[in-house]
């Protein structure tokens, strides 16, 4: 199954030359398997129930908020939007209309375009589904052929060899281990893997995408 296109508020398209949405505009963007909805206070509940969907909480190296934790961590995200600091979505899996997870748009770069796309978190029960493989995509095309950015950025805990080897799928390139950047829940300070893809990369990027996607 592919991707059907990335839909805007009041407007529905291939994401091509679309020279009117503006750098970080909230967008929603749809596919086949997934929804990425503007992430909102409306969210909470479901998001809720997806921790619990596997206790992903639990995972040292995740970034999903613990149930109790969940409003607090809305909030934090769109107060980040509000000052164009990001733009964080949750997904929407189109099989049962559940809300299974959150990812961001982060860190962006206006003046060159860039942008990263992180603060990724899954139910379990939406991990190889393909779900992750077509937000990731429909993120890719948003950035790359609406936005224009030049690159798009993906950093992981570098002991998350989970999220490293999903990276690594999408054909990121691997650009380094920055030493000692980040602190975890529990305290403890460690590395990160550093990938990018780039405007040049992403034509062949996409024919991998739609490849994997024809799986599913």
């Amino acid at each position: 199954m592919f991707p059907t296109g990335c839909q805007t508020v009041g407007n529905r398209g291939t994401g091509v030359g679309w020279g009117t949405v503006a750098f970080l505009d909230p967008v929603t963007l749809s596919g086949s398997l997934v929804r990425l909805e503007p992430l909102a206070r409306s969210h909470a509940d479901a998001l809720r129930a997806a921790t619990h969907d596997g206790r992903v909480w639990e995972l040292w190296y995740t970034s999903a908020p613990a149930p109790e934790d969940v409003e607090a961590d809305i909030t934090a995200k769109r107060a980040g939007a509000a000052a164009g600091q990001g733009l964080p979505f949750a997904l929407r899996r189109l099989l049962d209309d559940k809300v299974v997870g959150v990812t961001t748009f982060l860190h962006p770069v206006p003046a060159v375009p860039a942008v990263e796309i992180g603060s990724t978190w899954y139910a379990a029960s939406a991990r190889r589904t393909g779900l992750n493989t077509e937000a990731k995509f429909l993120m890719l095309r948003h950035a790359f052929e609406v936005w224009g950015c030049r690159r798009v950025a993906f950093r992981a805990t570098w002991f998350n060899h989970p999220s490293r080897e999903a990276i690594e799928r999408l054909g990121a390139v691997f650009e380094g281990r920055i030493r000692n950047d980040r602190v975890l829940r529990d305290g403890t300070v460690t590395d990160t893997a550093q990938y990018s893809l780039t405007g040049e990369q992403w034509p062949a990027v996409q024919r991998h995408l739609n490849h994997l996607l024809g799986r599913h």
